[in-house]
């Protein structure tokens, strides 16, 4: 028996999907090769062949760009900032979402139409505000004072993106709770939460990733040498080591490593959750 003619366009079409997929992992993958390279070679080689194949891989370059960079210090501040934002974000995020689509508010396409403007706003217009205003409540220079701003600055894409997700549950399960006389607080915590949970970790992550790697806000509110970031700490470095490549391609390999472990391990439930929170809806 032959197959029908769509399962038959389906394989011939394919290899050419295929090859369209190859040629994007390609072109995402290649510059981490180039890093990697550089970060493995000399300083002489790297600027002979910047994509050539290192005749001898020099690991002493990360040894080196690990101490000389300080990136111990720099990946321990980012990972309090990170977590400090992703926990925030999911919080905020997730009850304002629940609040958007299950409470009773006041005009909430308002709501919406602001979460909305505010995503699209660049930051730069409340640099010179929140410099003053951060002065003034003793938050400049101050790890915490960066996490609130990263709070603002990534909760209402996530709660968009959890709002979308609650759209999809129905609201008999709340209901059924509220009837044994559970409270709006335990009823998002004992049956929301674990219904969203995909979509909480895709606001996690992409929060976290945000945080990781911004840099205006972290070079702009953080000036003490001890409380600097990874970002930073990888400026810092490349402005004293411009001519060495090689070394400031190994911090760059260090600064990438974390975020890019965690993504792997993470890809299937990010993807999975960023396809069901349905933002088409």
């Amino acid at each position: 028996m032959s197959a029908p003619p769509r399962t038959r366009r389906r394989a011939a079409a394919r290899p050419g999907v295929h090859l369209l997929l190859v040629v994007l992992a390609v072109y995402a993958m290649g510059p981490m090769l180039v890093l990697f390279l550089s970060a493995v070679k000399s300083p002489a080689e790297v600027s002979a062949s910047p994509l050539g194949w290192p005749s001898e891989f020099v690991w002493e370059n990360f040894t080196t760009a690990w101490t000389d960079a300080r990136m111990d210090t720099g990946l321990l501040n980012s990972a309090v900032i990170v977590l400090g934002t992703v926990l925030g974000v999911c919080v905020i995020s997730g009850l304002a979402a629940y609040a958007l689509v299950r409470l009773d508010l006041p005009k909430p396409g308002v709501i919406m139409l602001y979460l909305l403007v505010v995503t699209t706003m660049p930051i730069q217009l409340s640099l010179v505000p929140l410099l003053s205003w951060w002065t003034t409540l003793g938050l400049y220079d101050t790890q915490f004072g960066l996490i609130v701003i990263y709070w603002a600055l990534y909760s209402p894409f996530a709660t968009l993106l959890l709002r979308s997700y609650l759209i999809a549950i129905p609201p008999e399960y709340e209901a059924a709770a509220r009837i044994d006389g559970a409270g709006e607080l335990r009823v998002f915590v004992r049956i929301v939460l674990p219904l969203i949970w995909p979509g909480i970790l895709t606001a996690a992550l992409v929060a976290g990733l945000q945080a990781y790697n911004e840099f205006l806000l972290a070079v702009t509110f953080l000036q003490d040498r001890e409380s600097l970031p990874a970002s930073i700490a990888l400026f810092s470095f490349q402005e004293g080591y411009a001519i060495n490549y090689a070394l400031v391609s190994a911090a760059g390999m260090i600064m990438v490593a974390p975020m890019l472990l965690v993504f792997l391990l993470l890809q299937r439930r990010f993807v999975a959750g960023y396809a069901s929170t349905g933002m088409a809806n």
